[in-house]
């Protein structure tokens, strides 16, 4: 709701710039003033176009079926567009905790489908601070597991047992659950 609230102040801003331009006259400063507001209008038009659409389209983030789990493409791409982790990849789940209590963030929930093996020990066996790089794309030994590492949303419509138990019900795959240590 907000990206679309600042989308809309931005659009609304470039109308003004264009209006501004075309009221002054055809001097370098109006004309510049102008092609701004016309670059605003064509980015951010787009940008309201996509933030609206996103919230109209309300594609789940992630569907569970007997081939596997899938993460449907966000809108405007084709639901196809999305990717798919087949069940016999799915080596574990595992959900954690990162951020910081007691913070203005705070701490955040996520769902990971660990696809290797090496992976699901890790989750298991080592500390927060190398726990925690499950969810980053720049650990190079994580970086196969966090396409399928989803932050759990205030928004989301099942709580994070639900959805365990739902994938459970294709594939009975260890679930790691280090969100309280």
């Amino acid at each position: 709701m907000w990206r679309l609230v600042a989308f809309l102040i931005m659009f609304l801003a470039s109308v003004a710039f264009i209006a501004g331009g075309a009221m002054r006259g055809a001097g370098v400063a109006s004309v510049t003033i102008l092609l701004l507001g016309v670059a605003g209008l064509g980015l951010f038009g787009a940008g309201l176009l996509a933030a609206a659409g996103g919230m109209l389209a309300r594609r789940p983030v992630l569907e569970f079926d007997g081939g596997g789990v899938r993460r449907p493409a966000r809108w405007p791409l084709p639901r196809r567009a999305g990717r798919a982790l087949p069940w016999p990849d799915v080596a574990a789940i595992a959900a954690l905790r990162r951020g910081a209590a007691g913070t203005r963030r705070g701490e955040q929930d996520y769902l990971v489908f660990l696809p290797t093996p090496e992976l699901a020990e890790m989750a298991r066996t080592s500390e927060r601070p190398r726990l925690v790089a499950l969810t980053l794309r720049d650990v190079p030994s994580t970086a196969e597991a966090v396409p399928w590492s989803f932050a759990v949303e205030p928004g989301w419509d099942a709580t994070l047992p639900q959805i365990v138990r739902q994938a459970r019900r294709y594939r009975r795959v260890p679930v790691i659950d280090r969100r309280t240590r």
